[in-house]
């Protein structure tokens, strides 16, 4: 069992940034794929970001690509996502995610965190 908690959410003009950080507790954190995942009100949970064990592989979804960042500390069990040039379209719960394996199937990951509000005005 892995649980996972996240900070950093909040409200931010568009072209802003914010860091979104998440904690790991349980098992050994090392072992999973960590990634960011996202959900807005009547839609699908939407893959943003996900870095393999060691950060032996990071993907990006295509809408997030050379403005969002994700890297992770598997001494502090932590995760990151650093958003930059934030857009209104960016605004949604985001949670952070554990998977064993490599996916950017939201339903196919294992463990989620509780979610943290992302606003992006204009």
């Amino acid at each position: 069992q892995v649980q996972l908690l996240e900070s950093g959410g909040g409200l931010v003009q568009a072209g802003g940034s914010l860091r979104l950080s998440c904690g790991g507790y349980g098992r050994p954190f090392n072992i999973y794929t960590m990634g960011w995942i996202r959900q807005t009100p009547g839609n699908e949970r939407e893959f943003v970001a996900a870095i393999t064990r060691r950060s032996g592989s990071i993907r990006y979804a295509d809408s997030v690509k050379g403005r969002f960042t994700i890297s992770r500390d598997d001494v502090k069990y932590t995760v990151a996502l650093q958003m930059n040039n934030l857009r209104p379209e960016d605004t949604a719960i985001y949670y952070c995610a554990a998977v064993l394996g490599d996916t950017t199937e939201p339903r196919a990951w294992d463990y989620w965190g509780q979610g943290t509000q992302v606003t992006v005005s204009s």
